[in-house]
């Protein structure tokens, strides 16, 4: 009996190398990055970029890099023929590209065309491949370095070109492509152009590579970044974190001004962007995204960038290193930058005054609460919320008697409170509004964190201890949790069903809200995985309970106290914005205040 006939076969070269750039070559941004990639490869210093179509027509990459000669142009659209493994070793891998697919899948799917000239030999060279087909290496006039040009992409496989978006959304895909590359290497120049206009035009930057990379941060992520970034520099285990971080009180409502990069590669990856977003915890609402560029440099045998063909994916050694990096550096920046906050908030405010009338200005601050559970979000708004309205505006004007230099304090000196809810102080160049509420907010939950990590929380018994009636799975959640309550200052039993009894508080607190405390710490725990103890959501934690004991917006408030209040967010870390991200002052620049009468 005779063996059946093989039903396999191999499939033709053309075919495998479409396979392959369906891999590498999703879209024309994809295709671009690998040749700027390149670009920088071969030691760049002026990139230039032109896109017709959206990339679909053409994408040409010309560079002023050492070039290649005729043999190299031969190899160079051949799969897998790379110099960039020079031991053939995956591990140590010191260049973006490395694996030698780029342009024989850029060749296969496109009309594809490079003319280079190397600096030890006369004359350009250049080469063509046409859907595939590989042509022969001819002379051309060049300059030196090299310029690569993708004609029809996708021409060779139309029912790509369906999956396309249009020309102007395609684009910016490109031009975010090109941004990442940027931010990396601030001594390259980048240009692209789509044929008409540039869309991004930035020089090389020489000297110090932090103040070089701010430049190159604020022409790309705008002048604002720039005004209101910290600097992020920390080593750990010989993985070195550095970059910039936006200042809570500038933020955005998505994240697409985040950038992350490890070993000069951009890259999307959901360890950086959980570390990132762990890092603001207790400084921005749950819907607002920080701005940030940071870079990691890891020892290549401690990171795998070979995980995906596109190569914006990698996987570390040991996450969790990575991820307490990021998450400390970033407090531990916040904490320096003291009372800080971003200058957005002041010129919203003046952008408000002088529009005469409300407007949505689209302020970062003015979104919903962080989702601490549905009893907090209403106990928080009502919190902010002053007392019922008198029949007369109220205000509190300080005495003039013992009046203190505004010159001497960075907040000022109190000369006022507005509403029983704001504070008036006076700089030496200007004022300052201080939001009681939110600015003591703070200062609790910072006093509370730092008792809590010296294992020292002061406890006040309650002169009658309070009964809290709850549903039967908010009783069950909160006596389960008893002893981790305790460490916080939160003494409490069950009573009963239904019912838990507070019998000593933590003394920051004062004089709080018990009752919505509990009710809120319930809910919160309905939204909290029952495995993860308290201590790992202890900003969430503390946040709910400084918001509960802390100066309620409508009381008034003496000099003394006012003053006081001034001096202690001088001292404090992050003390420019509360714990639900909103800015705890304006500050207002005399300047500006003339300004808006005409005075200048």
């Amino acid at each position: 009996m005779s063996a059946p006939a093989s039903k396999l076969r191999r499939l033709p070269e053309v075919t495998v190398n479409r396979i392959a750039a369906g891999e590498v070559v999703e879209r024309p941004a994809s295709a671009l990055k690998e040749l700027v990639e390149n670009a920088i490869d071969a030691g760049a210093s002026q990139i230039d970029i032109v896109l017709l179509d959206g990339g679909r027509e053409l994408i040409s990459v010309t560079d002023n890099g050492t070039g290649m000669g005729p043999d190299d142009l031969a190899l160079a659209v051949e799969r897998h023929a790379t110099s960039k493994l020079p031991d053939e070793d995956l591990l140590h891998i010191q260049w973006l590209g490395f694996r030698g697919e780029a342009l024989p899948s850029i060749g296969a799917v496109a009309r594809l065309s490079i003319t280079s000239r190397a600096k030890d030999i006369d004359g350009a060279w250049r080469i063509v491949v046409d859907g595939g087909k590989v042509g022969v290496v001819e002379p051309a006039a060049q300059a030196m370095g090299t310029r690569v040009e993708v004609r029809d992409l996708f021409f060779a496989t139309p029912a790509r070109l369906k999956f396309l978006k249009t020309p102007r959304t395609e684009f910016q895909h490109a031009v975010d492509t090109v941004k990442r590359l940027a931010m990396v290497r601030p001594d390259v120049g980048f240009s692209l152009s789509d044929g008409d206009r540039r869309s991004l035009d930035v020089a090389p930057s020489s000297g110090d590579l932090f103040d070089a990379r701010l430049a190159r941060l604020g022409a790309i992520m705008g002048r604002e970044f720039a005004d209101n970034a910290l600097a992020i520099d920390a080593e750990r285990e010989g993985i070195r974190l550095t970059g910039y971080a936006g200042l809570p009180t500038l933020n955005r409502a998505n994240n697409r001004m985040q950038y992350l990069f490890v070993n000069g590669r951009p890259v999307r990856d959901r360890v950086l962007a959980g570390a990132l977003r762990a890092g603001y915890m207790d400084v921005l609402a749950h819907d607002r995204h920080a701005l940030a560029a940071l870079f990691l440099d890891v020892p290549p045998e401690l990171v795998d960038v070979n995980v995906h063909p596109m190569k914006a994916e990698v996987r570390f050694r040991d996450a969790g290193v990575v991820r307490g990096l990021i998450v400390s550096a970033l407090r531990h920046a916040m904490a320096g930058a003291g009372h800080r906050s971003s200058s957005t908030v002041s010129m919203a405010a003046l952008g408000r005054a002088r529009s005469g009338h409300e407007q949505n200005f689209n302020l970062p601050y003015r979104q919903s609460q962080p989702n601490y559970g549905s009893g907090l979000m209403e106990a928080a708004a009502s919190f902010q919320a002053p007392f019922a309205a008198a029949a007369e505006p109220s205000a509190y004007v300080a005495a003039d008697d013992n009046v203190i230099p505004a010159n001497d304090y960075p907040l000022g000196v109190a000369r006022g409170q507005l509403h029983e809810t704001y504070i008036v102080a006076q700089t030496a160049n200007g004022i300052v509004i201080v939001d009681q509420h939110a600015a003591h907010e703070r200062l609790v939950m910072e006093r509370m964190q730092a008792q809590l990590a010296a294992k020292d929380v002061a406890r006040q018994m309650l002169l009658l201890p309070e009964v809290v009636e709850l549903d039967d799975d908010g009783a069950y959640r909160i006596a389960t949790r008893a002893d981790e309550l305790a460490e916080l200052g939160l003494v409490i039993e069950a009573f009963g069903t239904g019912a838990i009894v507070v019998r000593e508080v933590p003394a920051l607190l004062g004089e709080s809200d018990v009752q919505g405390l509990i009710r809120d710490l319930a809910d919160e725990l309905a939204e909290m995985d029952q495995a993860l103890a308290l201590r790992e959501r202890l900003d969430a934690v503390c946040a709910s309970m400084a918001c509960h004991g802390s100066v309620r917006a409508g009381r008034r408030l003496s000099v003394e106290e006012m003053n006081a209040l001034l001096r202690e967010m001088e001292r404090t870390p992050r003390s420019g914005q509360c714990s639900h991200g909103r800015p705890t002052y304006v500050e207002l620049q005399l300047g500006d205040i003339e300004s808006l009468f005409g005075r200048r």
